[in-house]
């Protein structure tokens, strides 16, 4: 493990979904941090393409890849040219009619050192994700379940997006041993929404991950997508992508101050020694009650009223 390194959070509009073209846009921002001596790079959720998710078209399947299709083996190769650690996302083909929503870690001429397959799936307006992926399995051949990556910079806890809202996922990763935590994401307002609500929306995701790097006194790296994405069934539907890519230390404070709407290379200095210290003076893991948590793992427990 490295425990002091300079890490960079890549965020992008995405025009289309030519996938070359996206890609060497991406190249430039992941070489703009190379040569700020970056060595892990972040990047957002799906972002060979647009997020396609705004509608349910079978046609989209055609966008999905084999875990070493042309999306990953082009990061991999500029990972290994560049000798970095890179977590990118993508569309993943896992066999016919089985997709997934995949993160990959590739680590220098090391190649592909994990995958982590999401497994919280939303559906909801704008985000009709359970029509296109099936959730990560609890064991795979690269997990086990909520399994940290290792990497020669440390053991990377990678989520992706809707995962980003869960607690109970961020502790079993940092149970499992992660240096950090780091979220692929693609999210955004609906233009329909007022000022007011936007402003909620963002800063309940932002606060619901700086409380994962504090519950859990490990850094936090959050990838997000920016820009305008037209819905197909009409140009004045769409999401509002609202970037806002940070990094946060483990107390929840802010390495890298949210970058709202500018694209690029954003770069901070993440030292996971830090997590020793902090814990040392705030050790919520010794103070865990796991023999009074068994409920956790129902998915109710009052009563229909609520008692």
């Amino acid at each position: 493990m490295k425990p002091k390194f300079i890490a960079a959070v890549i965020q992008q509009a995405i025009p289309g979904n030519e996938k070359l073209d996206n890609l060497a846009a991406t190249e430039v921002h992941i070489r703009e941090a190379a040569a700020q001596g970056a060595e892990l790079i972040v990047l957002q959720e799906l972002h060979a393409t647009q997020y396609f998710c705004q509608q349910e078209d079978t046609d989209i399947f055609d966008l999905a890849e084999g875990l070493n299709g042309e999306t990953s083996e082009f990061i991999k190769n500029l990972a290994c040219e560049l000798d970095l650690v890179v977590v990118m996302s993508g569309f993943e083909k896992r066999a016919a009619g089985l997709y997934h929503n995949t993160a990959q870690v590739f680590d220098g001429d090391n190649g592909r050192v994990g995958i982590f397959r999401k497994m919280h799936i939303p559906d909801d307006p704008g985000f009709y994700e359970k029509f296109y992926f099936t959730p990560g399995d609890a064991i795979g051949a690269y997990q086990n379940g909520f399994a940290p990556i290792q990497t020669r910079l440390g053991k990377l806890g990678v989520l992706v997006c809707w995962d980003q809202w869960f607690p109970e996922a961020a502790r079993l990763m940092t149970l499992a041993g992660a240096d950090c935590l780091i979220y692929p994401t693609a999210i955004g307002w609906d233009p329909n929404d007022d000022e007011d609500e936007q402003y909620r929306q963002r800063d309940a995701w932002i606060t619901i991950q700086r409380s994962h790097a504090i519950a859990n006194g490990i850094p936090v790296l959050v990838a997000n997508r920016t820009g305008f994405e037209a819905s197909p069934s009409g140009e004045d539907e769409g999401i509002e992508f609202w970037g806002s890519s940070f990094i946060a230390g483990p107390q929840g404070e802010f390495i890298l101050n949210p970058v709202v709407e500018e694209q690029g290379a954003f770069c901070a200095p993440v030292d996971l020694s830090r997590s020793e210290v902090v814990r040392r003076v705030w050790p919520y893991l010794r103070d865990r009650r796991v023999d009074a948590y068994e409920n956790i793992r129902l998915r109710w427990i009052g009563g229909p009223s609520g008692q």
